[in-house]
């Protein structure tokens, strides 16, 4: 077999590198060579590769034994190299790696006569040499590659792990630290929970301690004042024992005086009748002889109408004047009995407080004054209307001071406080129903009191007449001017106070207080209406009268009485209005108007402001529906 010589020419540059192939090449000259290759194209690269090389190449045999680096020489024959090539194809082909081939320009073969005897199996020795030298380089290249790819996923799954676990020791690090201070926490809250239960606990005992001194201490001044009231009471006792037999001496004193009077005076009566009748007789006697004296005289005496014309002149006389004065004054027979006896015992009231002052050095004026003063304080507060009637009750039955001249003063009060400028109506009568529910003869004494102040509440009407008045300022003062210092109040002034008393008595007939009764209630007040309307003219004063009185006691009439109230409302409208109208008196024309807008708007299904009093915590001023919504009924002209 003629040896061949094969010959392997590559390119001078590969990528841009300069390759001299050398054949004698060793293996570690060529991994040495590679080295050096892989380091240049890392440096000539501005971008850092991914699977650089940080250590020389090691070759490793098939079972992971280390192998030489050194070069070796294998002699093969031509069957030898055929069967080396396909075995090294197999094994290629299991690891599943694709050798790169060098790229030569030219494989040529020459064959030289005189060398051909000489060297036939170097040739193919060398040849063979660099073939597998090269594939087993690439080989152990990508294997390496692979390890340290590997070896990168590796460590980055423990890099990952490791700071998986650091994460979880963190978490659970600053779990504990939340759990550790939330118990602290709850430790200091409950410390605190203690200190103030502790606290608490301390001040609840200081409290319980002062109350129960204080009680001692209340108890305490009980007993003293239980021991000075006891020997008060036996002074006052023996004080009003004193004063009962002197004012016992003192009434058997004047009643025996008294006694003396009318023995005197009914001896004056006696003589004054008898004086009376010796000169009727004297005069019977004289007119005898003077006419059997004196017939000629006769018809002059017929002509001047003698003793008989004289005596029908004096009683014309009074006729006439009995009939103006039914013309001036306008009321019902029945109100002027009521007033009259009302004041009756006003007057009655009046002469024995005036017999105990003058029998008594005490002064009475400081209970006055203390009455006084309790009415001012009067407001829309029912605890504070409570408490000042009770006050009033305890004066009333303080045996310092008569009860008649405390109810005296309670209704002079009473009456005087509606000028001033705080006063409420509802509230006040509210007071007057609790104390004459206790007192009920002191109800016709404030009622006497209001009479005399304002004549509108009987209610009665005097007319001006230049014939019964000497002028307008007598005449004013007749229905309740006032006079100041020689000068009138002005009619402004006057319908003020009129309307304030209006409201009060409106108040008061309305009043209703759970468990007392009210002895001039709501009967009472439609008593008033109807003698209004039947007696009273329409003027100024009446009409001011009658819209204070409305105003206050409407919403109560109303919700009683419904339809004979409303027919009430109709005979003002249709008759009361249109006399007011009729007058064409542009003074009139304000009070007409309200009183047409009560009516219109139907303001007594509303209730009237402060006519419930409310408590300390909360207003009930809540006005309840009214299902009342028809027309006004037809008119009626007599009502009582």
């Amino acid at each position: 077999m003629e040896a061949v010589k094969l010959e392997i020419r590559c390119p001078q540059m590969v990528n841009g590198i300069g390759l001299e192939p050398d054949p004698d090449w060793s293996f570690k000259s060529l991994l040495l060579e590679l080295d050096s290759l892989e380091k240049k194209l890392n440096l000539s690269s501005s971008v850092s590769l991914p699977f650089a090389k940080t250590k020389s190449r090691e070759i490793y045999g098939e079972k992971g034994t280390k192998r030489s680096s050194n070069a070796f020489v294998m002699r093969v024959s031509d069957e030898e190299f055929e069967d080396s090539e396909g075995e090294n194809e197999k094994v290629r082909d299991r690891d599943l790696v694709k050798a790169a081939r060098f790229n030569c320009n030219e494989f040529y073969f020459s064959s030289s006569d005189d060398d051909s005897d000489d060297q036939p199996c170097l040739d193919v020795q060398t040849l063979m040499n660099e073939v597998g030298l090269v594939e087993s380089a690439l080989y152990e290249l990508t294997h390496e590659h692979q390890l340290g790819v590997k070896e990168e996923i590796r460590n980055t799954i423990s890099a990952l792990e490791t700071d998986l676990m650091n994460e979880s020791e963190k978490s659970s690090s600053a779990h504990t630290k939340v759990e550790k201070y939330r118990e602290a926490r709850r430790e200091v809250e409950r410390k605190f929970d203690v200190q103030y239960q502790r606290r608490v606990a301390e001040g609840l005992d200081n409290h319980l301690t002062a109350v129960q001194r204080d009680h001692e201490l209340k108890s305490q001044i009980e007993e003293r004042k239980i021991r000075s009231d006891a020997a008060h009471e036996e002074a006052k006792r023996r004080e009003k024992a004193l004063q009962e037999e002197r004012l016992r001496q003192e009434k058997a004193k004047a009643e025996a005086e008294l006694q003396a009077k009318l023995k005197a005076e009914e001896a004056n009566r006696a003589a004054l009748e008898a004086e009376r009748i010796a000169a009727k007789e004297a005069a019977e006697k004289e007119a005898a002889k003077s006419s059997k004296a004196n017939t000629s005289e006769v018809p002059q005496t017929e002509a001047s109408g003698g003793p008989n014309a004289t005596s029908s002149r004096v009683e014309n006389d009074k006729t006439n004047k009995s009939e103006l004065a039914g013309n001036m004054l306008r009321a019902a027979e029945s109100a002027l009995k009521l007033e009259r006896e009302r004041l009756q015992k006003l007057k009655e009231l009046e002469e024995i407080n005036q017999s105990l002052r003058s029998s008594s050095n005490q002064n009475f004026d400081r209970t006055g004054r203390l009455i006084g003063r309790l009415i001012r304080q009067i407001s829309g507060n029912k605890d504070k209307v409570s408490t000042q009637a009770s006050e009033l009750v305890k004066i009333f039955n303080n045996p310092h001071c008569p009860q008649t001249i405390s109810i005296a003063y309670f209704a002079q009060k009473v009456v005087s406080n509606c000028e001033s400028p705080s006063h409420s109506a509802f509230a006040c009568a509210h007071v007057i129903v609790l104390v004459t529910s206790q007192f009920p003869q002191a109800m016709d004494l404030v009622l006497a009191e209001i009479h005399r102040a304002c004549i509108y509440t009987v209610p009665k009407h005097i007319s001006y007449t230049k014939s019964a008045f000497e002028s307008k300022e007598a005449y004013w003062k007749v229905i309740g001017y006032k006079e100041d210092d020689g000068k009138i109040e002005s009619t402004t002034d006057y319908l003020v106070r009129l309307e304030s008393y209006m409201k009060l008595y409106g108040a008061l007939v309305q009043t209703e207080v759970a468990g007392c009764q009210n002895v001039h209630g709501l009967k009472e007040g439609w008593a008033w209406l109807a003698r209004f309307l039947n007696a009273l003219p329409a003027n100024m004063y009446t009409a001011v009268a009658l819209y204070a009185f409305l105003q206050m006691a409407g919403f109560a009439l109303f919700r009683k009485y419904r339809s004979q109230f409303m027919k009430m409302l109709n005979f003002i409208s249709e008759n009361f209005l249109n006399a007011l109208r009729s007058q064409d008196d542009p003074d009139l024309r304000p009070i007409t108007s309200k009183i047409q807008c009560y009516l219109e708007d139907k303001l007594f299904l509303q209730e009237p402001e402060g006519r419930t009093l409310h408590s300390s915590l909360l207003s009930n001023n809540m006005a309840p529906e009214s299902d009342y919504h028809g027309p006004y009924h037809q008119q009626s002209r007599h009502f009582y």
